[in-house]
């Protein structure tokens, strides 16, 4: 393989992401204070609507032939209670679309309905972090193309993540992969090239920096920081909402990123990992499952078959299993 074997993929996937951050930007300044305190979930709706029928409009058009297995569908779009959520939706497509019209978006947002697996498709999470996105932090647009069952292209744009930590008012990057190729940040804004991004060497446990999900729900904080005391960390986790996680670990920002069950029987959804994974992999680093296994995306929307999620630098990784399975997590 070339890089040139998906660069019309990377292409369009980081212009894809990069159209629906427009979006997602545009809702997300909108939000008032008096919607947060009334716990309207309704402008995360509108982006997540809106970015999942720009991606999808871009990657049926490039690859008409290609499925797409996203988190949203259409359904709510189109009952008659929600006919203020359709259309807002299509007035924010608009000012990237003009000739879009409803039943356009609505095409848009089911081409992301694939059933399941097949031997080269595509995964979207338009908006993942939803709860960072209406508390103005952190999430991400993450679109991954996956072939036999590996993520092979990878678009992750992380509209609020400053692009270099000394620049914390600069905001906004894609981090893009193309598997065997190495992973690279570019402007979300496209004024500039790209920039390698390899993750941290750090060979000693108890010095990593590691991050976390802000929401307990989303990861066990607690099986987290048993980790944490086995390993020797003494610095508090970074907790910040989304696959921005992922970017921060293959940029060498944070050295782990721990994705733990909070309930049995849970079961992670292949669009929350697969544009990060192959971000962090191409970057130098590593990822499997709890128990070191890797994660296995040929079972359509769900990692049915792993348990848990952990990122690491490569060097900590086998540290980090181990000290899993010593608290009992693995």
């Amino acid at each position: 393989m070339t890089p040139q074997d998906y660069q019309q993929e990377r292409d369009v996937a980081v212009a894809a992401v990069r159209e629906a951050a427009r979006l997602c930007r545009a809702v997300q300044a909108g939000i008032t204070p008096a919607a947060l305190e009334k716990k309207d979930r309704s402008p995360v709706t509108i982006a997540d609507f809106g970015s999942q029928a720009l991606v999808c409009r871009m990657l049926q058009e490039a690859f008409p032939n290609d499925p797409v297995i996203a988190e949203e569908d259409a359904t709510a779009l189109r009952e008659a209670q929600h006919a203020d959520w359709l259309e807002q939706v299509v007035r924010h497509v608009q000012t990237l679309r003009p000739a879009a019209r409803p039943a356009d978006v609505l095409r848009w947002i089911d081409h992301g309905n694939a059933p399941g697996y097949t031997d080269r498709f595509w995964t979207l999470d338009p908006i993942d972090g939803t709860k960072g996105f209406l508390r103005g932090e952190q999430y991400a647009i993450a679109l991954a193309l996956l072939v036999e069952g590996r993520v092979v292209v990878a678009a992750l744009a992380c509209p609020n993540l400053p692009a270099l930590p000394e620049a914390p008012a600069e905001r906004g990057a894609v981090y893009a992969a193309v598997r065997g190729f190495g992973a690279v940040s570019l402007p979300l804004d496209g004024r500039g090239g790209a920039v390698p991004v390899r993750v941290s060497t750090l060979r000693d446990p108890s010095q990593a920096r590691f991050c976390e999900s802000v929401e307990s729900g989303h990861s066990s904080h607690s099986d987290a920081a048993a980790v944490a005391g086995r390993l020797g960390i003494t610095a508090r986790p970074v907790r910040l909402d989304s696959q921005a996680k992922y970017a921060v670990v293959a940029r060498g920002d944070a050295d782990i990123y721990l994705r733990l069950p909070t309930r049995p029987g849970y079961v992670e959804k292949i669009w929350d990992h697969a544009a990060g994974t192959l971000v962090v992999a191409e970057a130098g680093g590593v990822v499997t499952d709890a128990a070191g296994r890797p994660l296995a995306f040929h079972y359509g929307k769900t990692l049915r078959d792993n348990r848990g999620v952990v990122v690491t630098n490569s060097p900590l990784h086998e540290a980090v299993i181990e000290a899993l399975a010593a608290v009992g997590v693995a």
